[in-house]
């Protein structure tokens, strides 16, 4: 396989590459992933207008924003490089989670993009699915509104998506991205634990005001960053150790 180059007007952007083989379909699917990275800030400044709290990657969903309230209001968004199947279908495993969904793409440069084609939007209309296109200069424009017909709803996934949201400090993963770990509100917690075991043992209590699973945290081990010195008496490792010098702990991430 020889790909020499990728130009594809319906999602604006060319680059070339020659390689062979799998590795030349890695290249691409990567690049075109970190295009679809450059799709988050815009979205995410357009659903702070409208009075969301955006957050990206929770729950393998690239966009999640949350209007408290009673009850809250919650939106994923889904992101790719244009509107496509993939998308829609995406779209439609969301659905039951959340109280609307939209699909978010890069805007065709040349205008004749599935952003334009009236089927695609009328599917989109029966869905209820709301539709975004960002231009290359980062502008937002409102295709499609999202409404609301009653698709089944998924009480336990919508909950877990509600407290994940709610215990994560700040935004500290940029949605649609994949190639590092996802800043979890389970890894802030640990981070936060091992930030206060740099400077010696501690018990779960000594770090329950920093999260009450402290005690769960320590005892899971999930990273590998705790070790039981004696009982009740935790240290951090080297591991441990690695991590904070990777995700430095301040007191911005802390808050």
């Amino acid at each position: 396989m020889l790909i020499e180059h990728l130009n594809n007007p319906k999602i604006g952007f060319h680059f070339s590459v020659r390689c062979s083989g799998y590795a030349s379909v890695l290249r691409i699917i990567y690049a075109l992933r970190m295009a679809e990275v450059s799709l988050y800030a815009p979205v995410k400044k357009f659903l702070e207008s409208l009075d969301f709290v955006v957050k990206g990657e929770i729950g393998n969903c690239d966009v999640v924003a949350l209007r408290e309230g009673e009850p809250p209001v919650l939106v994923i968004c889904e992101l790719k490089m244009q509107f496509n199947l993939e998308l829609v279908l995406q779209a439609v495993d969301r659905a039951g989670a959340c109280d609307e969904v939209w699909l978010a793409a890069a805007m065709s440069v040349r205008g004749k993009g599935r952003e334009q084609d009236s089927r695609f939007r009328a599917l989109c209309r029966r869905l209820g699915f709301g539709l975004l296109a960002v231009s290359s200069r980062g502008e937002v424009e409102l295709l499609l509104s999202p409404a609301a017909p009653a698709p089944r709803r998924d009480p336990r996934l919508r909950s877990r998506l509600v407290e994940e949201h709610r215990r994560r400090r700040g935004d500290p993963a940029i949605g649609g991205s994949t190639r590092s770990p996802v800043m979890t509100a389970y890894r802030q917690d640990a981070l936060a634990c091992a930030a206060a075991m740099a400077e010696g043992p501690r018990r779960p209590r000594d770090l329950a005001s920093l999260t009450p699973r402290a005690g769960k945290i320590l005892l899971d081990n999930v990273y590998g960053w705790f070790e039981r010195a004696e009982r009740g008496v935790y240290v951090l490792t080297d591991p441990g150790r690695a991590a904070l010098v990777r995700w430095p702990q301040t007191s911005a991430s802390l808050a």
